[in-house]
């Protein structure tokens, strides 16, 4: 039951990554490496403001602004300086890794003698989890249901209907990607309270796990109508720490687990573009179709003997 619990809270935290991945990927086409960065800078700026002995709830509002000014960043590189997007993510990953050492001090910050949100507290910490990723769910369908949550969408579809309605899609993609490591940061001060320290490498296949997430929810629970974008989500991301909970469980190695995610991945992104479906055999087309052309010579037939 412990081993089940665990695997929710971690899968409800890293429900924010998913969200913010989704939007990247799914909504932007913006392959966004430079969340393998604003995960452990979330983590930075919580650890760091925790030890000062600022309220825990600050840190984590100023760690969310902190990844979304580098979220921007990206955005900057890419429209501005026309930086392809793989390579803005990359340079931002990369410089974010100095930016984070600068701020913690070291490479590691433990947090067990500072007042994080889940220590000494009544409530049972899957319970805050969970009210916080559901606060963020509705604030985020409320807003891609505004005009700008709609041009956001649109940027994605089709750049050049966003621009014949005078609006300026390069703001339209700094303000989603900051939006999207703005939540992937907020996950990563959260987990650095929930699991009682900061890492400066706590990112690494940051990007990769949560895009898996993001494919397992859409290809399980995708062609049910009503169940909305940011629902798959979070789905999708409990799905995959239960998956990494029970290999863990059966004793497998941690150091396999990056092959596992691989596998998972693959796996997903296979079914999502119906690899595994069985086709209908020809013989059976056939018979139909020669089924339909007698049908219609008989009609035409009748019609010719009117």
């Amino acid at each position: 039951m412990e081993l089940v619990v665990n695997a929710l809270e971690q899968g409800l935290l890293f429900a924010l990554v998913a969200m913010g991945v989704y939007i990247t990927y799914k909504i932007l086409d913006f392959p966004d490496l430079s969340v393998d960065g604003t995960f452990p800078l979330g983590a930075a700026i919580s650890a760091a403001f925790l030890v000062n002995g600022v309220n825990a709830w600050v840190s984590i509002i100023v760690a969310t602004i902190g990844g979304a000014i580098a979220g921007a960043i990206t955005g900057f590189l890419h429209v501005k300086l026309k930086i392809s997007n793989l390579m803005s993510g990359i340079l931002v990953m990369m410089g974010l890794y100095s930016v984070n050492l600068r701020i913690m001090g070291k490479s590691n910050i433990p947090l067990f003698n500072t007042n994080y949100i889940f220590k000494d507290t009544k409530i049972s910490p899957i319970f805050i989890i969970l009210a916080i990723v559901i606060v963020v769910k509705v604030i985020l369908d409320l807003y891609l249901k505004t005009k700008s949550g709609f041009l956001l969408t649109a940027v994605g579809d089709n750049e050049q209907v966003v621009s014949s309605l005078g609006v300026n899609k390069n703001l339209v993609k700094v303000l989603g990607l900051a939006i999207s490591n703005g939540l992937v940061s907020l996950a990563g001060a959260l987990t650095a309270q929930h699991q009682g320290f900061s890492d400066v490498t706590m990112g690494t296949g940051i990007v990769v796990m949560g895009l898996a997430a993001v494919i397992i929810g859409v290809s399980i629970f995708g062609k049910i109508s009503f169940i909305k974008v940011t629902t798959l989500s979070i789905f999708g991301a409990i799905i995959y720490k239960l998956v990494i909970a029970v290999a863990l469980w059966m004793k497998l190695n941690p150091n396999d687990l990056k092959i596992l995610t691989a596998v998972l991945v693959a796996i997903a992104l296979a079914a999502n573009n119906n690899v595994f479906k069985f086709k209908r055999k020809k013989s059976n087309t056939k018979s139909i179709n020669d089924k339909g052309g007698d049908d219609d010579a008989k009609d035409s037939g009748i019609m010719q003997g009117f």
